[in-house]
C-alpha cells in the first residue's frame, strides 16, 4: 500500500496522501483525519474485521453493509459513505457501490484473515480500565472499532503475551537501552509499573518509595502513556505467545504526543525510530510541531547528499546519543528512508477537507500552508516578527 485517496466521506472532499516510511498528518481537530485513517484500515483489513465482528455476536448483515459501517465507525454513522464516496488504492478505483459491496462479501472463504494494520487509537486510554485492559464487549457500538479492538489485543498481550511478569517498566529486552532511559527520565521518574494481583484481577499500578498508586492517581501522561508503551511492547520483534503481532506491516499511531511533555515526545520519537527500524511503515496523526521538527531536519539532512556515516552521525548528535549506543543502529538502517508530511486542510467556506503535501517544510516558502507547517508554527512566527520589528536593534 502505497497511496491512498479517500473522496466525499464525512469533512473530506478529496484526501489524497502518498506513504512514505514515515507518514505525517497534520490539520485541525474534526478535519477527517481519523475518519481517512480508520477508511484506510477498514479498506486493507476488512475480512479481519468481519472475523472479529462475528466472534464477538456482532450480527453482521450480508445484505446490507450500512450495518457493518455502523459497527465500525461506530452509532449513527452508517450513512457517512454516500453516492458520491469513493476511494483508491494504489490506482485502483473504487467507487460507492463497489465500496459497499467489498464490506459485506470477503475475499479468502475459508482462510483466517490476518491483521496488517496495528492502530493505536487517540481515545486510548478508555482502553485501560482501573489499571487493567478493557476487553472488547466493555465497550458499547459507540465506540469505534479500532478502539474496541485495540483495548482487546492489549488485553490479551497483558494477560499472556508479556509472559506474566511482576514488573510492566522497566522491563528487559522490549525496548533498547537508550529509549527506556528516555522514558524512565520524562515520564515514569525512576518509578516501576507492577502488575497488582491482590484484588484478584492483574492491575497495573505505579510504585513508588514502595507506595503502590492506583491507575486513576497517576499523572495525566502516564496514564496516556502507558497504552502506548505496551503497543511498543507489543509491536518489539521479541518472540512471545501472540504470534499475530508479527504480521503487521503498518502502525497507525494517533495523537502520540497526548499529555507528554516535549521530552518525553523525543522519547515517543525514538521509539518510532525503532519500529522503523524494525521494518513497519509508520502514519502518524499530531498537533505537535516537535515530530515536524525532526521530519524537516532529517529532510534536510538527506537533501545535503551527506554520506550514510556522516548521515547517521549527524542523527546520533540530533538525539545526544552515542555512535555506539543500541538506538544508533536504528538510526543507521532508517537514514535512507522517506519521511512525508500531508496537511489536512478545511476549506474557508464549506468547510471540506482537502489535503496538501507539506513535505518540505521550507520555512521560506511562498504557500503558508508550508511555511508555517500547516498553522503549528503560525504563533512562533507572529512572535518572533513582533519582537524583532519592537526590539530588534537591542537584540
Amino acid at each position: 500500500m502505497e497511496h491512498f485517496i479517500l473522496e466525499n466521506f464525512g469533512p473530506i472532499r478529496k484526501a489524497d496522501v502518498g506513504f512514505g516510511d514515515l507518514t505525517i498528518l497534520i490539520g485541525p481537530q474534526a478535519s477527517g483525519k481519523s475518519l481517512y485513517l480508520e477508511m484506510l484500515k477498514l479498506m486493507i483489513d476488512r475480512n479481519q474485521i468481519l472475523e472479529v465482528l462475528r466472534k464477538y455476536n456482532y450480527i453482521v448483515d450480508k445484505y446490507d453493509s450500512r450495518n457493518i459501517v455502523e459497527i465500525y465507525f461506530g452509532e449513527g454513522m452508517g450513512n457517512i459513505i454516500r453516492d458520491e464516496t469513493a476511494t483508491n488504492i494504489d490506482g485502483e478505483a473504487i467507487d460507492s457501490s463497489k465500496l459497499l459491496k467489498l464490506l459485506r462479501t470477503p475475499s479468502g472463504k475459508g482462510r483466517t484473515a490476518r491483521e496488517s494494520v496495528f492502530y493505536i487509537p487517540a481515545q486510548r486510554i478508555m482502553s485501560v480500565d482501573d489499571g487493567r485492559a478493557r476487553n472488547f464487549m466493555e465497550f458499547n457500538i459507540s465506540s469505534p472499532y479500532v478502539l474496541r479492538n485495540f483495548s482487546e489485543t492489549l488485553r490479551i498481550f497483558v494477560q499472556g503475551g508479556l509472559g506474566n511478569p511482576d514488573v510492566i517498566f522497566p522491563m528487559n529486552n522490549r525496548l533498547k537501552g537508550m529509549t527506556k532511559r528516555a522514558i524512565d527520565d520524562s515520564i515514569f521518574h525512576n518509578s516501576q509499573v507492577i502488575i497488582d494481583k491482590s484484588s484478584g484481577q492483574r492491575k497495573m499500578k505505579l510504585s513508588v518509595d514502595r507506595i503502590s498508586i492506583p491507575f486513576m492517581a497517576w499523572s495525566a501522561g502516564q496514564k496516556e502513556f502507558l497504552p502506548l508503551l505496551l503497543s511498543f511492547y507489543y509491536l518489539s520483534k521479541v518472540p512471545n505467545s501472540i504470534a499475530g503481532a508479527q504480521n503487521y506491516q503498518t502502525v497507525i499511531i494517533e495523537e502520540p504526543e497526548m499529555g507528554l511533555h516535549p521530552k518525553a515526545i523525543l522519547s515517543v520519537i525514538m521509539e518510532i525510530i525503532d519500529l522503523m527500524a524494525a521494518g513497519y511503515r509508520i502514519i502518524i496523526s499530531t498537533h505537535s510541531p516537535v515530530f515536524l521538527e525532526f521530519a524537516w531536519a532529517f529532510n534536510e539532512l538527506q537533501k545535503v547528499n551527506l554520506s550514510h556515516e556522516e548521515m547517521v552521525s549527524t542523527l546520533c548528535d540530533m538525539f545526544e546519543v552515542k555512535r555506539t549506543a543500541t538506538i544508533a543502529r536504528s538510526l543507521d538502517l532508517i537514514a535512507e528512508k522517506k519521511v512525508s508530511t500531508f496537511l489536512f486542510s478545511p476549506g474557508r467556506k464549506d468547510h471540506k477537507v482537502v489535503t496538501k503535501d507539506i513535505s518540505s517544510l521550507d520555512a521560506g516558502d511562498s504557500d503558508p500552508a508550508i511555511a508555517e507547517w500547516g498553522g503549528l508554527s503560525h504563533f512562533s512566527a507572529k512572535v518572533t516578527d513582533a519582537v524583532l520589528k519592537h526590539a530588534g536593534e537591542d537584540l
